[in-house]
């Protein structure tokens, strides 16, 4: 049974592998990798988790001059299938590529994986007061269609952006009744 957890040092080792297997480049969406991370080494690796800790602190975000992320790392066991991102705030990044977003490894692919994570992280949502999510994917990426629409999200449109045709869906979110 998959769970979502705050990155961690520990998985090193089975985070490269999950790497490896998306091929070279920075693309695994919801893990906040930017092209300046060096995770290769441990020293590089502890730096990127401590960096992407204090992303999700909304103080630590605030001071640093941005908006809060928490990011969640969606492992079985000791093996890490992906990654997932909860964006704080409403900003000209949310604009552009959402509220939420997530990758998941090839071979962990077709599994519901992603559904279930994007439900978990709708309740992180929720706890934070939120009342709807922007989610944002390729066009032609069915399976993420497919994920989001089983969460009730609604096509707002579809828009040109510097990677090419996007989807823009909303979620809203049920408040619970205080």
């Amino acid at each position: 049974m998959p769970e979502l957890i705050a990155p961690t040092v520990r998985l090193h080792a089975a985070w490269l592998e999950a790497h490896a297997e998306w091929g070279p480049g920075f693309h695994e969406d919801g893990f906040g990798l930017i092209p300046a991370d060096e995770v290769e080494s441990a020293a590089g690796f502890a730096a990127w988790v401590a960096r992407l800790g204090d992303e999700s602190d909304p103080a630590k975000a605030a001071k640093a001059g941005g908006a809060a992320c928490t990011y969640r790392w969606i492992v079985e066991g000791e093996r890490v299938l992906g990654g997932i991102a909860l964006r704080h705030g409403s900003g000209e990044f949310v604009q552009w590529a959402g509220h939420i977003g997530y990758g998941i490894r090839p071979s962990a692919r077709r599994r519901g994986v992603a559904t279930w994570a994007l439900g978990r992280m709708l309740d992180e949502a929720r706890v934070l007061g939120m009342d709807q999510v922007l989610l944002v994917c390729a066009a032609d990426n069915l399976a993420s269609v497919k994920t989001i629409e089983r969460h009730g999200g609604v096509l707002e449109g579809i828009r040109n952006t510097k990677l090419g045709p996007a989807r823009r869906y909303w979620i809203k979110i049920d408040l619970p009744i205080t």
